[in-house]
């Protein structure tokens, strides 16, 4: 199946379904260069099997709904950098206290919905009620590729909580080199390239 041409869809979770895919899953807030590896790792594995590519994300971060740390930028952004990084499908769960609550073998049975190959995460991966489920638990249901960490010129990780921490300590031009540039042209492009399914009334 060829799913190139195509405009990135972007759903709901409820609307989710595929007959196989790759999926790349993770709060990506910011899509820093660490994300952007990830997600790039599940496009280019998709692209080489000729099946879709899929990018799991929540809105808003969990950090942000618990009240662990500030986002980094809104969604709107979020999709639009992600957009950038050729996935077919971007999958929204829209994540509260309730769905926090769901177990992990719902989110496992909502996974399986699209027929996953492998899914791309990062080594501290965790979801589920209390954070019950992890890396070693979803591997037990489907092929999982841990994704490396990408160091930065400093020698540090590139994480949403470093350019947290790079923010209020005032070092924004580091901070920004984390994320990567996205300038306004670059957003509008990332608009341009999705095609937002999460209010119709039918499942894509």
């Amino acid at each position: 199946m060829d799913f190139q041409a195509a405009q990135t869809r972007i759903v709901t979770d409820e609307q989710a379904a595929l007959p196989a895919c790759v999926m790349a899953i993770g709060a990506f807030d910011g899509v820093h260069r660490g994300h952007q590896a990830l997600i790039r790792g599940a496009v280019a594995e998709a692209r080489a099997a000729q099946t879709a590519s899929v990018v799991w994300t929540f809105d808003p971060p969990p950090k942000v709904v618990f009240g662990r740390a500030a986002q980094l930028c809104p969604l709107e952004e979020k999709l639009a950098r992600i957009a950038r990084l050729g996935p077919d499908m971007i999958v929204v769960a829209r994540f509260d206290r309730l769905y926090a609550g769901r177990s992990a073998d719902r989110f496992l049975s909502d996974l399986a919905r699209l027929n996953p190959r492998t899914i791309h995460v990062g080594a501290d991966f965790r979801f589920g009620h209390r954070q019950s489920g992890d890396t070693a638990l979803l591997s037990h249901h489907f092929k999982v590729n841990i994704a490396q960490p990408v160091i930065c010129a400093a020698g540090e990780t590139v994480s949403s909580t470093r350019i947290r921490a790079l923010r209020a300590s005032g070092r924004l031009t580091e901070a920004r080199a984390l994320q990567g540039p996205f300038e306004s042209a670059a957003f509008l492009t990332g608009r341009m390239l999705t095609q937002d399914l999460r209010f119709e009334e039918t499942t894509p």
